[in-house]
């Protein structure tokens, strides 16, 4: 049976000294980012290790990196996120971004156990076995530091090993934002600032599992349907470019209702009720818009009223797992968390508070690691 501890509602001791060890700059904050807060806010004395300085990584604003300095950038980044989290001290190694499962397992095993024993902590924290989400780099340090503790508890130290856990939690991000559009006064927000920090937060939502949105970008020229009245509601608009005019048919007779552009959404009704499309939406300029769907979307479907299929279901149940997860409530760090998140500009250059505080706290109040054994 699956044995679950809410470890941030219980009276349990924290550790006197943790470690951190993860592969790149932000991996700290998506891993246990809440929880190297909360630690640190109760005495706790926090090491964080990046295996390299992410030179690889994403340039998503050029302002602030270039291939040359990115790896001296996000090092920058990781001690400011650090900063932000009340880590007490940063190492960064010098592997190379993309090569970490390259690395002898030996010497690797050997430089990881040096710096844990360096640092005399009770617990280690590191990435799960599937690293998150399969990423190499990511498995092999999580695999390395597994075994660097092991080597240190043959040795005779006792060391408690926390492995993140990401597990799929079924919620959608469009349903989140439809629901809150369609109870909110505010219908109209910045397209070019707003599309970029919703097209990276439901990117890496669903790539650490904590929604499962499909997300596009889709271009419709002139005269195009974008949706159907009466078919299934499937996905929420954001108009980042152009304009659509959205029409109402009544026993034949086709009405404007509204005329909507970069900015606007489209589409919240039908999803946050459950049911089909109440209007139809045309472009009346080429548009380009940023497409969330709580699933993806079919290849095959059709089209219009007659067509099979159903409005965006509810969030999916997810079924239990049989691992022994330990869950950490982190809600009152979700500022901090956000703070390092934000504090990996050449990577997130976004502001998440944006986006409803609900649906961050669904998303990010939480954070779950299995306790593994040690072998010695």
């Amino acid at each position: 049976m699956r044995r679950l501890t809410i470890v941030g509602d219980m009276n349990s001791r924290p550790p006197s000294r943790a470690i951190g060890i993860f592969a790149h700059p932000d991996d700290e904050v998506f891993c246990a980012g809440g929880t190297f807060r909360q630690w640190s806010n109760e005495g706790t004395h926090v090491t964080i290790v990046s295996a390299t300085r992410g030179e690889a990584g994403q340039i998503r604003d050029a302002e602030v990196a270039t291939r040359a300095n990115l790896g001296m950038v996000r090092e920058r980044e990781l001690r400011a996120a650090c900063e932000a989290l009340g880590v007490q001290d940063v190492r960064v190694l010098d592997h190379a971004d993309g090569h970490v499962s390259e690395i002898d397992p030996v010497c690797l095993t050997e430089e990881l156990a040096s710096i844990i024993n360096e640092a005399e902590p009770d617990a280690v924290v590191t990435f799960g076995e599937d690293g998150a989400y399969g990423h190499p780099d990511h498995i092999a340090i999580g695999e390395a530091t597994r075994r660097a503790v092991d080597l240190l508890a043959a040795r005779g130290r006792r060391i408690e090993l926390l492995r993140s856990h990401f597990p799929r939690q079924g919620m959608s991000i469009a349903r989140r934002l439809a629901d809150w559009l369609t109870s909110s006064e505010q219908r109209t927000l910045p397209a070019t600032s707003y599309g970029l920090a919703l097209s990276l937060f439901a990117e890496e939502s669903a790539t650490m599992r904590f929604a499962s949105d499909d997300v596009r970008i889709a271009w419709f020229p002139p005269r195009t349907a974008i949706v159907e009245q009466g078919e299934p509601a499937t996905s929420l608009c954001l108009i980042l470019s152009g304009s659509v005019d959205v029409i109402e048919e009544v026993e034949g007779v086709h009405r404007r209702l509204r005329q909507l552009g970069e900015g606007d959404f489209f589409g919240e009704l039908g999803i946050s009720r459950g049911h089909n499309r109440s209007a139809t939406v045309v472009a009346t300029s080429n548009v380009t818009c940023l497409v969330l769907s709580p699933d993806a979307p079919s290849k095959f479907a059709g089209r219009g009223s007659s067509a099979h299929g159903e409005a965006a279901p509810a969030d999916a149940a997810v079924p239990p797992t049989e691992l022994d997860v330990i869950t950490i409530n982190v809600e009152d760090q979700l500022d901090a968390k956000l703070a390092a998140l934000t504090s990996h500009r050449s990577q997130y250059p976004v502001n998440p508070r944006i986006f409803p505080r609900h649906m961050l706290l669904e998303m990010y109040g939480k954070e779950h690691f299995v306790r593994m054994a040690t072998n010695g």
